[in-house]
């Protein structure tokens, strides 16, 4: 019996190329559903780290969303009191937005600077039990949820 070696080490290079690119297909459909996911939702905050005021405190009348606009690199939304848009960058679970433009320029408490701020500090997010979080480094600084 006589075993045809490079026809062998061929089926083993094809089995693995075939196996790599199976990965490859399979990571990116993962990335089109989160993807979806992000772009499904308005989001509405509940909640945010940093300030000794009560979330409530902060935001007494309406609470900040956002809204990614699918295909395209802008987010529209309110910061609790005054309506934005801005643009963000995103790269796999990396995510950084530009500043916020306002659309009507009223005072509302101290609620809306700490959302702007923290927004600016966002460095990645993730899609955690049906939740949008933003994250600097590891730790959670925003949490939304899907909005009514």
């Amino acid at each position: 019996m006589k075993i045809n070696v490079p026809l062998l080490i061929m089926k083993k290079q094809l089995l693995l190329l075939l196996g790599v690119l199976l990965l490859f297909l399979i990571s990116c459909s993962t990335n089109i559903a989160k993807d979806q996911t992000l772009y499904a939702n308005a989001w509405e905050l509940e909640y945010i780290t940093g300030p000794r005021i009560t979330f409530q405190g902060l935001f007494p009348d309406m609470k900040p969303k956002i809204q990614f606009t699918a295909g395209s690199d802008m987010i529209t939304g309110n910061s609790g009191c005054n309506g934005y848009s801005t643009r963000f960058t995103l790269q796999g679970n990396m995510i950084s937005f530009a500043d916020p433009e306002l659309s009507t320029m009223m005072y509302c408490g101290d609620g809306e600077a700490v959302f702007r701020k923290t927004m600016k500090q966002i460095d990645r997010y993730r899609l955690t039990d049906g939740k949008l979080e933003f994250l600097m480094g590891d730790v959670v600084m925003m949490r939304f949820k899907p909005a009514l």
